[in-house]
């Protein structure tokens, strides 16, 4: 064998090598996609109902969405409501209260003035009659 067929043959051998790697590497990732594709598949068939229940949440918080509107726009209806009546009793209410109140206020600050003008007026009537006294007494003695 000359030197030349030595080298057509490491190099039939080192393609024969290059391939068997390429062809292992190929069933592995053959393996691989096949894998890949059952994964896949399996997202799919799994998602596909996901999906279904995801749309009836989103059906249902809808429809709950819409419950809580209309029970918003009667509380809104009920607070126009109170506020309008607490504006009508305060303005059939408070004017007659307020002059009940000033009104009241005014007897008792009339009936205490008068006690006080009463309790001053016996005062000054002790006193003058103590007086009188003190002078009949130092009349007496003298």
């Amino acid at each position: 064998m000359s030197g030349g067929e030595v080298a057509l043959m490491i190099i039939a051998v080192f393609w024969a090598i290059l391939v068997a790697f390429l062809a292992v590497a190929l069933v592995k990732l053959a393996k691989v996609l096949k894998e890949a594709t059952t994964l896949v598949a399996g997202v799919a068939d799994r998602a596909v109902p996901l999906l279904d229940e995801v749309t009836e949440t989103v059906r249902a918080t809808n429809a709950q969405m819409g419950r809580v509107d209309q029970i918003a726009g009667n509380v809104q209806t009920m607070t126009t409501n109170a506020t309008a009546l607490s504006s009508t009793v305060a303005a059939t209410l408070g004017g007659p209260l307020v002059k009940t109140a000033a009104f009241s206020y005014g007897v008792r600050r009339a009936l205490s003035a008068q006690q006080r003008a009463e309790l001053s007026r016996r005062v000054r009537v002790a006193a003058k009659a103590q007086k009188v006294a003190r002078q009949r007494s130092m009349r007496g003695r003298g």
